[in-house]
Order: C-alpha cells, then sequence, then structure tokens
C-alpha cells in the first residue's frame, strides 16, 4: 500500500513532512510550466491603479474638504517643481499646464503599476503591496502636508491604497490558483489547476466596470460642490458709475484681422494659477476677512460686497511668466470695491508693510502698502458685465493695476491680511520669484506672421504700462528707420493700447521689431531677460515672408 493511500491521522510526522515537500515541489514545477503571460500582470496593475484612483475620486466626493489622491499630488509638485521647470511647462504649455500635470501623474501611477502587476502575477506579492503602500503614503503625505490640505484628506488616498491592494491580490489569486491534492490511488497525487484564462477576462471585466461605476459616482459627489452651480445663481454686479461704452474696436477692423480685441472677452482671457481644481464657495457661509495689522478685523459677505459702492474700471493684467510677444496678459473691464477704501474701514497699523490676499485654496500673493497710494486697486466682483467666472475667481479676487499677478492678483478670495515682509512673503517669493513685481512696459506684435501675401498690409499690435499709459509706439522693418505708430483708443493709463501701422512690403524674408514709449517717457529697453525673476524684456521681433505676386 502507497503512502497516499494510508489515512492522513495513521502517517508518521517524517511522512506528512515529505509528503509536503513533495507537494510544494510538484505545484512549483507545474505552475512554472503555465506561467501567467505578462499581458495578465499588465491588466491587473492598471486595473489595480484605476480601481484605487477610482475609489480616492469617490471619497474624496464625499465632503467639500476632501479632494482626490491625483489633484493633492499635483498641488504637491506645483509647490515644489523648479522655477526654471515651471516656466518651461508655461512656455511650451500654456494654460494646458495643469492638465499635462495631472495626466504626468496618471501616467507615472499606470506605468508603475504595471510594473508592480506583472511581478505580483508571477508571484512577487510583496512587490504588489509595496507598490500600494507607497501610492497610499504618497497622496496621504500630499494631502496631509502643506498648502490646501487638512488632515482628514488622508483619508482618499489610504482607501486608495486598499482598494489597489485588494485587486493586486485578487490578480494574484488568479494567476496562483489554489493547489489540490487527490488521493484517489488512480490520480496523481498532486495537481496545480491551470490557468483559467475566461474566468481572469470575467473577473478583470468586472473589475473595470466597477471602478468606472465608482469613479462615476465620485464625480457627481463632487459636482455638488461645483462653483459654477453657485455662480448661475448669482446677479451681475452693478456698478454705481457704469464707465461709457467702449468706443468701436479696431480689432474688428479686416485691416487689423488678428490684432488683440481692445477688451479680451472672458473666455478667451488668459488663466495661470496653481489651482488644479477651481476651489468652490459655499455663498451662504463664505466670508472675506480682513485681519492681521488692522485696527478693526472685519468680515464680509457676498451681499455686504455686492451692497458696497461698487466702480468699474479698465485694467490690463500680466502674468510674470510673460515671454516677449507672451499671451500671458489681457484687458478686461472689471467691477468691484475700492480696496483702499475697505483697508481704511479697517485701519491699517503703521507697522504693517505688506498686503497679503490669501485664497480659499491657501495660496498668497503680497505687495507692499504703499502700492495702494493712486491706483484702482480693487476687490473684484465683476468681470466684463457679468459675474466673476469661476476660472477667473469667484466669488472674489483681487486686481491691482501696475503689478503682476503672482503678487497681487490673489483668485477665489477668503481673506486680506495686513502684515510684514520680515514675518511672511507670498507663495512665490521663497520660490526664487522677485518679492516686488512691477509691470514692465512693453509691446507685442499680433500681426502679420509666416508667409503673406504681397500688397498693402497692417503690422499691428498692443502695448502696455499699466500706472504709466502708453504714449507712442514704434515700428523697425529690417534695419530701417523706425516708424511711429497710429494709436486705438485709450481705455485709462491702466489699460493696454492697440496700435497698427501700413506696410508696403517687397517679396522675400523681412523682420519686424517694435518698442514702446510710456507715458513718463521711458521706452522700453532692448536688453533681453527672462521671466524669472521679475518679468522678461526685450522688443518683440517677428519674421515674415512675403510671397511674390503670381505672375511676376
Amino acid at each position: 500500500m502507497s503512502t497516499t493511500d494510508v489515512p492522513p491521522n495513521q502517517q508518521s510526522d517524517e511522512a506528512r513532512k515529505a509528503a509536503h515537500t513533495e507537494f510544494k515541489r510538484l505545484v512549483a514545477e507545474q505552475r512554472a510550466s503555465h506561467k501567467p503571460p505578462i499581458w495578465w500582470g499588465i491588466v491587473i496593475g492598471l486595473l489595480a491603479a484605476g480601481a484605487g484612483l477610482a475609489a480616492g475620486e469617490f471619497v474624496g466626493g464625499l465632503a467639500r474638504s476632501l479632494r482626490s489622491p491625483v489633484l493633492s499630488v499635483g498641488d504637491r509638485v506645483i509647490d515644489h517643481v523648479p522655477v526654471g521647470l515651471r516656466q518651461w511647462a508655461i512656455e511650451h504649455f500654456g494654460t494646458s499646464d495643469k492638465t499635462v500635470l495631472l495626466w504626468t501623474i496618471v501616467i507615472v501611477i499606470a506605468i508603475a503599476a504595471m510594473v508592480a502587476g506583472v511581478a505580483t502575477v508571477r508571484g512577487r506579492r510583496d512587490i504588489g503591496i509595496g507598490f500600494a503602500v507607497l501610492f497610499g503614503l504618497a497622496g496621504a503625505w500630499a494631502a496631509g502636508v502643506g498648502r490646501n490640505t487638512r488632515l482628514v484628506g488622508v483619508f482618499p488616498a489610504l482607501v486608495g491604497a486598499a482598494v489597489a491592494a485588494g485587486v493586486l491580490m485578487v490578480g494574484y489569486r488568479l494567476a496562483h490558483p489554489k493547489p489540490v491534492m487527490r488521493t484517489e490511488p488512480s490520480s496523481d497525487p498532486v495537481i496545480a489547476p491551470p490557468l483559467d484564462r475566461r474566468r481572469f477576462l470575467s473577473v478583470t471585466a468586472g473589475i473595470a466596470l466597477g471602478s468606472i461605476l465608482v469613479a462615476s459616482m465620485g464625480r457627481a459627489l463632487q459636482d455638488r460642490f461645483n462653483a459654477s452651480l453657485v455662480r448661475a445663481g448669482v446677479r451681475a454686479p452693478v456698478p454705481r458709475q457704469p464707465l461709457p461704452g467702449a468706443p468701436a474696436d479696431p480689432a474688428l477692423d479686416p485691416a487689423n484681422d488678428g490684432l488683440s480685441p481692445l477688451i479680451v472677452p472672458n473666455k478667451d482671457f488668459y488663466r495661470i494659477d496653481t489651482a488644479l481644481r477651481f476651489p468652490s464657495a459655499n455663498l451662504g457661509s463664505w466670508r472675506l476677512h480682513v485681519e492681521g495689522l488692522v485696527d478693526r478685523e472685519l468680515e464680509l459677505s457676498y451681499d455686504d460686497l455686492l451692497n458696497r459702492e461698487l466702480i468699474e474700471r479698465d485694467i490690463t493684467i500680466s502674468c510674470v511668466s510673460n515671454d516677449v510677444g507672451g499671451n500671458l496678459v489681457g484687458n478686461a473691464r472689471w467691477v468691484g470695491c475700492r480696496l483702499d477704501t475697505l483697508l481704511a474701514e479697517a485701519g491699517i497699523q503703521s507697522q504693517a508693510d505688506q498686503v497679503m490676499g490669501v485664497s480659499i485654496d491657501g495660496f498668497t500673493a503680497g505687495f507692499p502698502v504703499s502700492n495702494l497710494d493712486g491706483r484702482d486697486a480693487l476687490v473684484v466682483v465683476g468681470m466684463n458685465g457679468e459675474a466673476l467666472p469661476v476660472v477667473h475667481g469667484f466669488p472674489a479676487r483681487l486686481v491691482v493695476p501696475g503689478l503682476y499677478g503672482y503678487v497681487s492678483a490673489v483668485k477665489w478670495l477668503s481673506s486680506i491680511k495686513l502684515t510684514r515682509f520680515d514675518h511672511e512673503v507670498g507663495y512665490w517669493v521663497p520660490l526664487g520669484w522677485s518679492q516686488l513685481a512691477p509691470i514692465k512696459t512693453e509691446s507685442r506684435i499680433d500681426r502679420p506672421g509666416g508667409t503673406i501675401k504681397a500688397g498693402k498690409t497692417h503690422i499691428a499690435g498692443v502695448a502696455w504700462a499699466p500706472t504709466r499709459g502708453i504714449e507712442k509706439v514704434e515700428v523697425q522693418v529690417d534695419d530701417g528707420a523706425w516708424t511711429e505708430a497710429t494709436l486705438g483708443p485709450s481705455l485709462s493709463d491702466d489699460a493696454w493700447r492697440q496700435w497698427w501701422l501700413v506696410w508696403d512690403p517687397t517679396p522675400g524674408a523681412h523682420q519686424i521689431r517694435v518698442r514702446a514709449t510710456d507715458g513718463t517717457g521711458q521706452t522700453q529697453t532692448e536688453q533681453q531677460a527672462d521671466p524669472a525673476p521679475d518679468g522678461a524684456t526685450g522688443w518683440h521681433t517677428v519674421r515674415v515672408k512675403v510671397a511674390a505676386e503670381s505672375g511676376s
């Protein structure tokens, strides 16, 4: 009688150990003969990452204070990215830089997950668990440390990590079915069941569909906090003394096709900020706080702001990251209350030398108190005839003429703090940008560009020097004399001026340069400088090829 015919309770310990050792050896041999294919691991890894992200998205939608792990990680990347890399991203991706960042994070997670998935189905469960743990720790750290964080924010990442680990273990079980010992005399003593591809596909399809459903539910939950829904029920703010209607826009002249409009529509206005998801304010509880080194702290609701004396101003704002000739600049008609009047009500204490805006998401920017003198600095609630769009800072933001946005133009405003530069500085200053940031006199050529047909055409563009105005714009073609351009209507010294010049070019390649002179008589410098640390300089130059007339 063989040992397999003897009941287990009659076998000696040595026999059982030997049988167990033999059992493991045979299982290993059989499994080695039918290893799961690599694509199994890739599928399991991607499903684990997807399910984890979906779970994080769902938990992130349970409360206004929660966020998905990807957004939390993205915030930390933005907070720690070197200035040079950030500038490179803006130059290459423009206002799509945040979308590129989020997709980059997802792709990195997906690649790591595929590696973990392959290792898991090939028997290295420790690598799979390690991936899930790192996934959870990175997300928890991102949600709990730094700007725009709360301790409760770690839960989406932890839940997502647990779900990812669970999916990886499901993949391990599918790739390593539990071995079975046979006791019948006619059967092999050990069998490791073959891989069941049909079961693998059905289980993974179920996980994929479940992840899609959970992610969709999470997105629906987050939509409850969509600021656009709140804004939809808000009336457009009305200034006490509206500005006269804007003059005829030279950009509408066919000869100036391509010229920037006098007032840029909201949908076309540039957007540069650190927000991966627009901060959402509940207008029932939102308050604007005026605090810090003031005699009387103030607290204003949204209705309080609307009921103040609102003024309307045409102001051009610009991002410090704007390259010479770049499009991170725009002119709009803003409605809001005067910032100096509001701060006078609070009473600025003598030791305060900085006005700092604080966003709902924790972003900060500060500028000297002295910059309030003689400027129409506004707490803005309206833009171009409508309530401030969400993308541009609803429910309120700061606009300070003559200062780059990174020190002044705080969106989604939650508080205005009077403080000192030797106590705290705005978000971007410790990252290498200048503490003081007046907008430099700049000009840009909007048209022509590339290849054009021979015949008279317009060279046209815009120039700006907020608080100083534009006195003159000059254009140089090739190495010829500088020619003064025609200036468009002047809305205010804070708004840009359009300009144009009639040009009758000869066929061939040409170089066009532009320079502006501001209201103080200072002409912008020819010296080329990068945006960092306090704004780009130089004359915008374009190269144009003029095609010969047909038949010539």
